[in-house]
């Protein structure tokens, strides 16, 4: 009972996060692929590829948690607010995250250091948008592992993985 009042109260602030955090990376990564698009001045298609596909991933982010958001309130016992379903969402958010934090990573070199590099165009804004990325992939993780739990508690009361993410 005491796990319901922490979801009932935690989904909306972590899924509040991720979506700002989330509007956030977006905005880097809009302003980054423009710029690309505009000057071609990316240091490598890898650096111009892996923006784009953050570009995505915060889109994707946006759109879906903001559903889930609406479907956690509003349609409580739907199968689109189930345990099952928020698996499957936050799992391939998960990977999108996974790939687009790591891509951009191994893009960067593991970080750059603005005071001493001079490649790199926009050194601030790619470090934002490395940073960003990893912190939106680590809240992420953090709600794939709670309904996870969730879903254990769900299955033990025999409502299974599609039982309501709430009771």
């Amino acid at each position: 009972m005491v796990f319901t009042t922490h979801m009932r109260r935690g989904h909306p602030i972590v899924f509040s996060l991720i979506i700002f955090f989330s509007i956030i990376e977006l905005a880097i990564s809009a302003w980054l692929t423009s710029r690309f698009n505009t000057y071609n001045n990316y240091f490598s298609l890898a650096e111009r590829d892996r923006t784009r596909f953050l570009l995505f991933t915060s889109i994707w982010t946006i759109v879906f948690s903001s559903a889930y958001m609406f479907f956690f309130f509003s349609l409580p016992n739907s199968v689109l607010s189930s345990v099952a379903s928020h698996v499957f969402f936050l799992f391939l958010t998960w990977v999108f995250w996974t790939a687009g934090a790591a891509s951009i990573t191994a893009a960067l070199g593991g970080g750059l250091n603005c005071n001493t590099q001079s490649v790199f165009v926009y050194c601030g804004q790619l470090n934002a948008l490395e940073g960003f990325a990893w912190v939106i992939w680590l809240l992420v993780t953090f709600a794939i592992l709670v309904v996870l739990i969730r879903g254990i508690f769900a299955a033990r009361r025999g409502d299974g993985m599609r039982g309501p993410l709430i009771v």
